[in-house]
């Protein structure tokens, strides 16, 4: 092997090397997330935003906004078209339960990555018994 030919694989071997160490140190800033008990709706007030997935559908950027009498609106949009709800929201066993004015239901856990980082997430049922997956964080 030439000098040059030898260089150009170290560089390309160190490459890698410090790719895995970024990826690692990434890894580790993440780390695990946990569950946070939700105390009250007050503590959960205000906008959250995110992506709202349903089965057969392309996901969906969704906007919820939570009053603290614990009504909330939603809107979903999508390539132009949009949609809206609302309904209450109640707090149980620190979990989010949520109804819908048109009938659907879901359930939110609130969770905390090491960062503090508040990750909002959603499983629900509409009212045509499809369902449901999101995830939201708060609107700072």
């Amino acid at each position: 092997m030439t000098q040059r030919g030898s260089r150009s694989s170290w560089f390309a071997l160190s490459a890698v090397v410090v790719g895995i160490v970024a990826l690692l140190v990434g890894c580790a800033k993440v780390g695990p997330v946990t569950q946070v008990t939700v105390p009250d709706v007050k503590s959960v007030t205000g906008t959250w935003k995110g992506v709202v997935y349903r089965t057969g559908f392309e996901p969906d950027n969704v906007t919820l906004t939570i009053q603290d009498d614990g009504s909330f609106d939603i809107v979903a949009a999508q390539r132009g078209a949009s949609s809206r709800g609302q309904g209450k929201v109640v707090i149980r066993d620190g979990r989010l339960l949520f109804e819908g004015a048109a009938g659907g239901h879901g359930v939110g856990t609130l969770l905390r990555n090491p960062a503090g980082d508040l990750v909002m997430n959603l499983d629900g049922t509409l009212s045509d018994n499809s369902t449901l997956t999101a995830k939201l964080f708060p609107v700072r």
